[in-house]
């Protein structure tokens, strides 16, 4: 009775086979490594191996300062006082623990243009200082340097502060754990393609392991949305990265200004800046690379209404972030940092027993208010374990909201 069926079926699976293998390569899923909460940047010329230390503890000073207790932290972030209550001492934990997940030494637009004299010297004072760093306690679980991009005025000058740094790294012991590559202003797909050669030819001058060398691609320029044949260039750029792309980063400033949109303006929360991370979102979806927004230049600096008024700013675009699926920022001052890691906690911690609800009511099959479709499950279970992987929440109690173990959740995660 199904020999039509049977025959059609090996019909289809000879039809779709190049189809079948373009989606597996294309479009791979999450990786399940851990993704960071966000990027710290720093310009080279002020980098040191102390700065992760550093930043972390200016931002618990600053804490002490405008928000030594829970009530005053909600007050000065606008964040409601039951989450910030319960926030508050985790927060201040992680400021002493590990205080930036994700580290960027800058060479780009927050150093500028030196001599080549001066940049050499910079990179080599780099290398040393990413070495000591990546062997201290506390230490970013991800590094790495963002050079000078592809382009013709800058080409040359990036390529070989990438080579001494790299030249630097592995003459102190190798590339440390997570090292990862920022390569900005990307106008094209060409110049993605040219990203994979250099890292193959980087690898194969080192003597690294093939496809160690991975990069972020800065969308930061209207071509890296919409390329002038009308076709989407992001996701063109995702595919032409032969698996080594990791991330596509927003940048608020650059793009925002590309479009003409006045200085006063410029925000990840305008509306060019939502379009052109929905573009990305969904050209990133199911392919593995992860999205990150852009950042806000609005820093607590000064007197206590203006600290306040600058958290509670950051806080808000966090939480803005975090609820369309944008699970990564970029923090340039370390004030930026108690409102980073309060945002996040509060919104994971937040939502844990709802998504524990949920996931036992999935796979316990019980009917609710909500029935849940498997899609829904495994956003469910990222969720919990992005909120333990960045210390929002514990193990012990995503096993408790949850029912299941980690092993489990990933399962759910499809990871």
């Amino acid at each position: 009775m199904t020999a039509t069926s049977d025959e059609l079926a090996d019909l289809l699976d000879e039809r779709l086979a190049a189809a079948d293998e373009r989606l597996r390569r294309h479009y791979p899923g999450d990786t399940g490594d851990r993704q960071p909460v966000h990027t710290v940047y720093v310009p080279a010329d002020r980098f040191a191996a102390s700065v992760p230390r550093d930043w972390g503890r200016a931002a618990l000073v600053l804490l002490g300062e405008h928000a030594p207790t829970a009530a005053a932290l909600a007050e000065a972030t606008g964040v409601p006082v039951s989450r910030a209550a319960d926030a508050h001492d985790r927060v201040r934990d992680k400021l002493a623990r590990e205080p930036v997940e994700d580290l960027r030494v800058d060479f780009e637009d927050g150093y500028g243009h030196r001599g080549d004299d001066e940049e050499d010297r910079a990179a080599a004072d780099v290398a040393a200082a990413l070495a000591e760093t990546a062997r201290a306690d506390g230490r970013p679980p991800f590094l790495g340097i963002r050079f000078k991009g592809f382009e013709s005025p800058t080409r040359r000058r990036g390529l070989r502060t990438l080579d001494l740094v790299l030249a630097g790294l592995v003459g102190a012991g190798g590339l440390p754990e997570g090292f990862l590559l920022t390569l900005p202003k990307v106008t094209s797909v060409d110049q993605v393609a040219a990203m994979v050669e250099v890292c193959d030819r980087l690898e194969s001058a080192y003597a690294l392991p093939a496809g160690r060398l991975r990069f972020e691609v800065q969308v930061e320029t209207p071509q890296a949305l919409l390329a002038a044949d009308g076709t989407v260039t992001v996701a063109r750029m995702v595919a032409a990265s032969a698996g080594r792309c990791v991330g596509l980063h927003y940048g608020t400033f650059d793009y925002s200004a590309a479009l003409g949109v006045a200085a006063a303006y410029q925000s990840p929360e305008h509306p060019v800046a939502d379009h052109a991370k929905a573009v990305m979102q969904v050209a990133a979806a199911g392919t593995g690379v992860r999205l990150s927004d852009g950042s806000t230049n609005v820093v607590p600096v000064g007197g206590p209404e203006a600290v306040r008024s600058a958290w509670r700013l950051h806080a808000r675009l966090v939480t803005r972030s975090l609820e369309r699926g944008y699970y990564q920022g970029w923090d340039v001052h370390p004030g930026h940092l108690p409102t980073r890691y309060l945002a996040t906690y509060a919104f994971f911690r937040g939502g844990l027993a709802d998504a524990g609800d949920r996931i036992r009511g999935y796979l316990e099959r019980i009917e609710g208010g909500v029935l849940d479709e498997p899609a829904t499950a495994q956003a469910l279970a990222g969720a919990v374990l992005r909120g333990v992987d960045c210390g929002a929440v514990t193990p012990e109690e995503a096993a408790a909201a949850t029912g299941v173990d980690r092993a489990q959740l990933e399962v759910l995660a499809r990871r």
